[in-house]
């Protein structure tokens, strides 16, 4: 029965992989030739098969998906989302929660460089890549661009105020200084997300040993009027924290 379970997990994995080795090994390509070509191909994996593959890995691969659907009707059009972050595969997961939003994502500079797939589609659909090295004044004046972007653009930044991936699913220390550039250069709304169970598919070895034991949650838990200042842009990242902690607590005791 062991041989059997593994043996189903392995062509299930292979069969992912073959999916997705088509958009990864053609990304590059159309870069190459057209930048409207990359980016209509980037579209469509982000907002047609990034749906199909999510199918897949429930149908096949047991993995599920408790999308809050209901707490999105508070919404605007427009805003800022703020998050708690478990994995790299909290970015596709995003994607497929808000399939009629543009959404971009603040990030290292790391990945957008030789991860397949994803490094292309975050380079050609412009998220913002926070360079490691030039200093705090570099990310700012990244950050201050890429907030102008996403206005000219009717996209929705997202941000992760951790900074970093919580290998425990234990929620971190929220910054703030990219979180008050992004408030100041768009003045927008500000959604507070709440997501769990990322951290079990955090790396390879994870996601083969936790393959039928994912419930991926997704939740909007409130959102701000636009901060006016420092002092407003500070209490919201304190209150965020609060209620994102407030939810996993609840979330972990079921």
């Amino acid at each position: 029965m062991f041989i059997i379970s593994n043996l189903y997990n392995f062509i299930t994995v292979f069969t992912l992989f073959f999916m997705l080795a088509g958009p990864a090994l053609s990304m590059p390509l159309a870069r190459v030739f057209s930048k409207k070509l990359a980016l209509r191909w980037a579209n469509y994996v982000t907002h047609t098969m990034a749906h199909k593959i999510f199918n897949f890995m429930h149908v096949y691969m047991r993995i599920n998906y408790s999308f809050d659907k209901k707490s999105k009707s508070m919404l605007p059009e427009q805003f800022i989302l703020i998050s708690n972050h478990q994995s790299l595969t909290d970015i596709p997961v995003y994607m497929n929660y808000f399939p009629e939003k543009e959404i971009r994502f603040v990030a290292k500079d790391a990945l957008g460089k030789n991860i397949p797939l994803i490094s292309d589609i975050l380079r050609v659909q412009k998220h913002c890549l926070i360079p490691r090295s030039g200093g705090a004044s570099i990310a700012m004046k990244t950050l201050s661009k890429f907030g102008k972007q996403v206005m000219e653009n009717n996209q929705i930044p997202v941000i992760f105020p951790e900074g970093t991936r919580s290998k425990d699913g234990q929620l971190g220390k929220f910054y703030s200084a990219g979180f008050r550039m992004i408030s100041d250069s768009t003045h927008l709304p500000v959604a507070v997300c709440v997501l769990d169970e990322g951290y079990k598919v955090n790396d390879l070895k994870h996601i083969w040993e936790n393959l039928k034991n994912i419930n991926y949650k997704v939740k909007i838990l409130k959102v701000f009027d636009p901060p006016k200042n420092k002092e407003e842009q500070i209490k919201i990242l304190d209150e965020s924290h609060q209620l994102m902690q407030a939810q996993l607590e609840e979330w972990h005791k079921k």
